[in-house]
């Protein structure tokens, strides 16, 4: 997608929640992050659809970041990190997983599977929102993602 005519394009986060009060929430938060794209889907089983582009997603285009609750419905958050994560073609999105837990042993399970960061949700709105506005500045704006079109196999 094209942002004006300066030719740059808008990033595409996917926000992985089944919440809807935190769609809510993140939808807001990203109104002050410049030239994205928030889609959201609602479990691990439509992310997993979303990321490989099947059925309704066919013309969807890769997201530059994954923003990942664990305990989602029909497939974990944690089996759609490490699905993302064990495909050549899709573990080069940063994941970041944005979830309530903050016990050590879903941040340790996490890192395991490769997740790029772990941020557990405040729950108040203003710390939620800053916390949204960090994430999508430095990946965002700050790190470098490599293009979709790059093979990073060969």
């Amino acid at each position: 997608m094209e942002a004006g005519s300066s030719g740059l394009r808008d990033f595409e986060v996917l926000l992985v929640e089944d919440d809807s009060a935190d769609v809510l929430m993140a939808r807001e938060a990203f109104e002050s992050v410049p030239r994205h794209v928030l889609n959201v889907v609602p479990d691990g089983s439509e992310a997993m659809a979303y990321l490989r582009r099947e059925g309704p997603y066919r013309e969807v285009s890769r997201p530059d970041l994954v923003l990942l609750d664990l305990n989602l419905p029909k497939v974990s958050g944690r089996q759609v990190l490490a699905d993302v994560k064990g495909d050549p073609y899709l573990r080069v999105i940063p994941v970041v997983i944005l979830s309530t837990s903050g016990t050590e042993e879903d941040i340790v399970e996490s890192y395991r599977l490769h997740a790029n960061a772990y941020v557990v949700k405040p729950v108040d709105f203003n710390e939620f929102s800053q916390s949204i506005r960090f994430i999508g500045d430095f990946f965002l704006s700050t790190a470098r993602i490599p293009p979709y079109q790059v093979d990073l196999l060969s």
